[in-house]
């Protein structure tokens, strides 16, 4: 289908300043099946974000040419979607390279402001249980509030002295640490780790662990996997299981676990400005974890919209993990006798 194009960098010369915004492309003007495959979401959704970031998109510029809040969420999805700023994404919907940048900023931005609203554990006790009903449906393990792991996500060298970034692999990158129920919505996500940490390095100084610490441990518990140290609020297997118990608990606590995985896997083939696919994210890591966030929030959007559908791994270097794991010995004796109890009353 034609889409009539009008580059951003000759509408001043060709319309002058009589229009206060650019409506360069109109979602009525073409199908569903062109706005999910050039876009990444259907126009229900696409609605959506319009009427949900546009008023903080519409902010008083001194432009006498803005860009409308609709294009804006058109050129920042094409980008999340495909990972790439190429002429033809702009030309699709009539902008230069330099503003699809600047729509994207916007865009993050206003997303990042609203993670709150929409990445957060539950609160309310019957949706608690529910959280845990859901879970304990997948492979018997009860009392669970969440799965939690990290993955990498890589970024460009932010400056030649700082190793900060640098990962076991070599590579620049962002650890993050996140959190999902048993659909894959997540309850945590914390971006902005530098890539030189360890997973266990993370979860002690992530707000996540004062969370559980102060508020959120009632009679449950999150599963992580052998790179985190076990907590009385953090449940981990056993590094040498030797009694039918333990062996149950652990296929259990795998099969759990499995979720975030495929959490990972479903974000990065959605978002593929993730995935390493089209190279690193070309920005600073302030605004690198801005974006892994702002993803983030629509992914759990797309959840609540029914695009719920697990999707198939995706190549790329945005990775579970990129570290070579060390089984982790806890000291804290109370939480050995909480795993302990745990095998004894729901798997022996």
């Amino acid at each position: 289908m034609a889409v009539p194009i009008a580059v951003l960098d000759c509408d001043l010369l060709l319309y002058g300043r009589g229009h206060r915004t650019l409506d360069r492309f109109k979602l009525e003007d073409v199908t569903d099946e062109y706005l999910v495959s050039t876009y990444g979401f259907p126009r229900q959704f696409i609605c959506y974000l319009v009427d949900l970031l546009g008023a903080t998109l519409s902010r008083p510029t001194q432009r006498s040419r803005a860009i409308s809040p609709e294009t804006q969420i058109l050129a920042a999805l094409g980008f999340y979607t495909s990972g790439s700023f190429q002429t033809r994404m702009g030309d699709a919907i009539g902008i230069s390279q330099a503003s699809m940048s600047r729509c994207v900023a916007n865009v993050t931005e206003a997303l990042v402001e609203r993670a709150s609203q929409f990445i957060h554990f539950p609160k309310d006790e019957a949706t608690v249980q529910t959280l845990k009903d859901d879970f304990y449906g997948l492979a018997g393990m009860p009392g669970v509030l969440g799965v939690v792991d990290c993955t990498h996500v890589a970024i460009k060298a932010p400056n030649a002295e700082d190793l900060s970034y640098v990962n076991r692999k070599g590579l620049h990158s962002l650890n993050c640490l996140m959190v999902c129920d048993s659909r894959g919505v997540l309850l945590s996500a914390e971006t902005h780790w530098p890539g030189s940490l360890p997973d266990c390095t993370v979860l002690e100084q992530a707000a996540l662990t004062s969370q559980f610490e102060t508020d959120l441990h009632k009679d449950g518990w999150l599963l992580g996997d052998s790179s985190f140290l076990l907590r009385t609020w953090l449940m981990t297997p056993l590094h040498i299981p030797e009694t039918p118990a333990e062996y149950r608990y652990n296929m259990a606590h795998s099969a759990t676990h499995n979720v975030i995985e495929r959490t990972f896997r479903t974000i990065r083939a959605r978002f593929r400005c993730l995935d390493g696919s089209k190279g690193t994210l070309q920005y600073s890591p302030e605004k690198s974890s801005h974006i892994i966030l702002a993803c983030c929030v629509l992914h759990n959007i797309s959840l609540q919209h029914g695009l719920d559908v697990w999707s198939a791994p995706a190549t790329g270097h945005m990775e579970q993990s990129e570290e070579e794991y060390e089984q982790m010995e806890s000291v804290d004796s109370e939480a050995c006798r909480v795993r302990q109890e745990l095998l004894l009353t729901h798997f022996s």
